[in-house]
Formats: structure tokens, sequence, C-alpha cells
């Protein structure tokens, strides 16, 4: 009976014909070697987007190592040679949606000294943008399941949170350097700042099947950085007119 795990029949066909396997010259039998290495390399980004989809749909006590392998295409062994634990995998997850997403805010604050009237725009832009990738269910999950799994919530402080406010807290704390904007602790200025975007993407994460008025996140990012910049009150008139 042929051995399917070994290719069934071609299988038979070699050992029937032993000449036959040392005449191969066939290409794309000596290239081989070079997929599976290929193959090879590609594995733990393939068990992280796997591990990203089931973490946003079953949550994180929901996703069981099994289903992401099996998610995956790959042994269950093979699996934790990558990741030994799923804490270790959610920690990958969170690293591979920031690196991303940090490289576009690090390009939106490319320079410490650029102006805060560009800065923010383009910072708030951004956060829209965010809404339309799997960080809001990302988010989402760690609301619902940080008490349980308290390690959670440090792991996506260490790989996303600190990382973002880092940035953009740096640039503000430059601004104030150079007398741009007005005097307060950077870190709450930041806070000030990308408040507004992430109660938004967490109502449409969490709303999202209902009947709620969803947000445009664009035009949201675009009225809150001309409200950041100018305030919210209307100039007053002056004396003179």
């Amino acid at each position: 009976m042929p051995n399917a795990s070994c290719g069934g029949s071609k299988v038979s066909d070699m050992h029937d014909n032993p000449e036959a396997e040392v005449a191969n010259t066939d290409p794309a039998t000596a290239a081989a070697p070079r997929r599976r290495q290929r193959r090879k390399e590609a594995r733990p980004s393939e068990i992280i987007d796997a591990a990203l989809h089931l973490f946003a749909e079953r949550g994180f006590g929901g996703t069981r190592m099994d289903d992401v392998a099996r998610r995956a295409g790959v042994a269950k062994g093979t699996l934790f040679v990558y990741f030994p634990t799923k804490q270790d995998l959610f920690r990958a997850v969170a690293r591979t949606i920031t690196e991303g997403n940090l490289e576009r805010l690090r390009s939106a604050a490319s320079s410490l000294d650029r102006p805060i009237a560009e800065l923010v725009p383009a910072l708030l832009a951004h956060a829209a943008f965010i809404a339309g990738t799997r960080v809001p269910a990302m988010i989402r999950l760690l609301i619902c399941e940080s008490r349980i799994f308290p390690d959670l919530a440090e792991v996506w402080y260490d790989e996303v949170v600190s990382k973002v406010l880092g940035v953009l807290t740096s640039a503000l704390a430059s601004a104030q350097a150079r007398g741009e904007i007005r005097r307060g602790d950077p870190q709450l200025l930041a806070f000030s700042i990308i408040g507004p975007m992430f109660s938004a993407v967490i109502f449409r994460e969490v709303l999202q099947d209902s009947d709620a008025a969803l947000p445009d996140l664009q035009q949201l990012a675009e009225q809150h950085a001309d409200i950041m910049l100018h305030g919210l009150l209307e100039p007053k008139p002056s004396a003179a007119s």
C-alpha cells in the first residue's frame, strides 16, 4: 500500500526503479531544498498571522495553541519551537502590529523639530488609518481579558503603548523647548491628542454590529486636529469691530 505521507505512488515508482532516483535531474527537484528553506523562514510570520486572526476572533483565553498550529498549517511541535508559550506568541503578535504602525508614526514625527501644526494632523490621520487594521480587535481583546490574563496588559504596554507614547511625548517636549506650544506634562498632552481617537476606535469596534451611529474617523481626525491647534471656543470679536 503506498505511503500517503511520503507522496503515495510517486515514491513507489522510485523504489521500483532505483536508477530513476539517481538519474533525476529535474530542476524543480534540485530547487526543493531552497523552497523548504524559504518555507522554514516564513513559518514564524505565518504562525503570528494565524494567531493574530484567532486572538481577534476568539480572544486570548479562547484560542488554543492547537488551533493556531492548524490555522498556520504547521505541526504543534513546530509551533512550540518558535513560541514556547501562548504569552510568547501574544508578545510576537503585539510586536508585529507595532512594527508597521510605529514606523508610520516615526515617519510622521521623523524630525523632533517638525512643526506641531504638521505633526498633529499627520498623527491623527494615521490613527484613523489604524481603525482598518487588526489593532482595534486586539485592543478590545486586551480590555476584555487583561484582568484574567494580567500579563497581556504588560506585554501590550511594553510592545505598543510605551513606544507610541514615547515618540509623541518626545516630539511634544521638543516643541515646548522651542516655545512652540504651552507648558505642561508632555505625556499628558500626548494623551489629550490621541485620547479622542482611541475612544472612537473602541466605540466603533464594540458597537459595529449595532444600530449606533459610528463616527467617521477620518473626519474626526481632521476636526480634532483643528481643535487641538486652534482651540474649541470661537474667537471673540475685537473691540474695533
